[in-house]
């Protein structure tokens, strides 16, 4: 299943960023979703694209 990672580095700060978007209301995530991530620490907000390149051949993400 296609998941965002909870958490990711800030690529400005070094800090930790969280995801702000919720989940689809069926909980599938699918390639294409954007979600959002804020920054802790300088609050900076990152929106990544998922993509097929993020999961692995077992299907985890790749994160």
């Amino acid at each position: 299943m296609l998941a965002p990672p909870p958490q990711i580095t800030c690529i400005d700060c070094g800090g930790r960023c969280f995801v702000l978007t919720l989940p689809p209301e069926d909980g599938i995530w699918e390639v294409g979703d954007a979600v959002a991530y804020r920054c802790e620490d300088c609050l900076d907000r990152w929106d990544i694209v998922l993509e097929d390149a993020d999961i692995e051949a077992d299907g985890r993400p790749d994160w």
